[in-house]
């Protein structure tokens, strides 16, 4: 069995109620979302924001490399979801908002939501057993809709 699977198979153990994994299609994504967020908000040297670039696009490599590891359709997927991210940052940044605002305030109601959706569930979150299914958890998403796709990973 491929690693990739394996770690589903794992993370779905904890995953099987109907609520809890409706749940985590929404907060997932949101939460990688707003982790970018709060990184790119970090502020940078002079040296580094003159290209445009921020902390958030220097983290996100180590972590996007991981997910083609593990798959190309899952890296594939995740660096679709992490340029989606960048531009919905890109737009909040242009506003009057703080990116760091939105970001805290999605991060802790998706939290709040995930952990009423493991209550449902009667299971604890696998990030407690393993830290890696933190990364995990976005990619298992994306599996999710590829395997309705009929797409394998």
């Amino acid at each position: 069995m491929r690693d990739i699977e394996r770690l589903f198979n794992e993370y779905s153990e904890s995953h099987r109620n109907p609520t809890n994994k409706l749940i985590h299609q929404l907060a997932v994504p949101l939460i990688y979302f707003s982790v970018i967020g709060l990184v790119w908000s970090v502020p940078v040297p002079d040296w580094l924001a003159q290209y445009g670039v921020n902390f958030a696009h220097l983290a996100i490599l180590p972590a996007l490399y991981y997910y083609f590891l593990l798959s190309g359709p899952i890296g594939a997927a995740m660096t679709l979801l992490t340029i989606v991210c960048f531009l919905v940052l890109q737009q909040i940044a242009a506003s009057d908002i703080a990116v760091w605002q939105v970001s805290v305030a999605v991060f802790v109601v998706m939290w709040v939501l995930q952990f009423i959706g493991h209550i449902i569930e009667g299971k604890r979150p696998s990030f407690f057993t393993d830290i890696r299914f933190l990364l995990i958890g976005p990619a298992w998403v994306w599996g999710s809709w590829l395997k309705r796709l009929n797409i394998g990973y």
